[in-house]
């Protein structure tokens, strides 16, 4: 027993150091976001808004957050698409090279983001489509349908491989099956997937940097507003970004949770 206790107080006390490496930064970032002083030193000056103000007054972020909400959107809608029927193909179907073409389907998040932009840029290049909104949509699309199709094919692998089957026998085409079978099955890891892409693709700034041409995400506002310069409005972006981000993955976490709990209550 008291084994059992001091494990569980080891466990306890590495989860929270982990927390703690994991959003010091991230609360730094906050707390100086709203200290007066323009750089981030001990100990602290007065309380301001001044550099929310200055930030939230600039057109160009204004213009970089629109940009990178409709990126993040169509990119969401997708990726999430596409890593369906790659997983959905997975799942159901046993054909010569699937293992390849697990391999293919899950490599981009696995290649070093300076690598897969360039190698985007020179392929957008060839049909003259680098420089334009349409160019980081397709750059973040490939880069996130991987993570659609690790977080659907997670669930569809919980599903009894007799419902189809079921369906069928009783009359119900491919299509009707897969509406109101796999689909509502699967609909759970579809939210959490929109919601993941759509976190991944508003939080990257290395493919759209090199894609984006004029056309700025918000993370590379961010990058240029740090090239050779300490801005205070850098904390106060980070610190929007950041709630965005989390924001997308706990409504996720909420509605999974929801649509877990709907059967149970029934």
């Amino acid at each position: 027993m008291k084994n059992d206790t001091l494990l569980r107080i080891l466990l306890i006390f590495y989860t929270a150091l982990v927390f703690l490496f994991v959003f010091a930064p991230i609360v730094a970032s906050l707390v100086f976001s709203f200290n007066s002083d323009r750089f981030p030193t001990i100990p602290l000056g007065t309380f301001t808004t001044e550099w929310y103000a200055k930030a939230f007054g600039n057109p160009d972020v204004w213009d970089a957050a629109l940009r990178s909400v409709i990126v993040a959107a169509i990119t969401a809608l997708l990726a999430t698409t596409i890593g369906f029927s790659a997983a959905y193909t997975d799942y159901r179907y046993d054909f010569f090279g699937k293992k390849a073409f697990l391999v293919l389907a899950l490599l981009p998040p696995t290649i070093p983001l300076i690598i897969m932009a360039l190698a985007t840029l020179g392929w957008l290049s060839m049909f003259n489509a680098s420089g334009m909104t349409i160019s980081i949509i397709i750059a973040h699309t490939v880069l996130c349908a991987p993570f659609a199709m690790a977080v659907i094919r997670l669930r569809l692998s919980q599903m009894d491989p007799n419902l189809e089957p079921a369906a069928w026998n009783l009359g119900a085409s491919e299509w009707v099956t897969m509406k109101s079978v796999v689909i509502p099955f699967a609909m759970p890891s579809i939210i959490a997937s929109l919601c993941l892409t759509a976190a991944v693709s508003f939080d990257e700034f290395a493919v759209a940097w090199f894609v984006s041409g004029l056309n700025k995400t918000v993370p590379v506002v961010i990058l240029e507003i740090l090239t050779g310069n300490i801005d205070p409005q850098v904390n106060a972006i980070g610190t929007a970004v950041f709630f965005v981000s989390i924001t997308l993955v706990v409504i996720a976490q909420m509605l999974v949770m929801g649509r877990a709990k709907k059967p149970d209550a029934a």
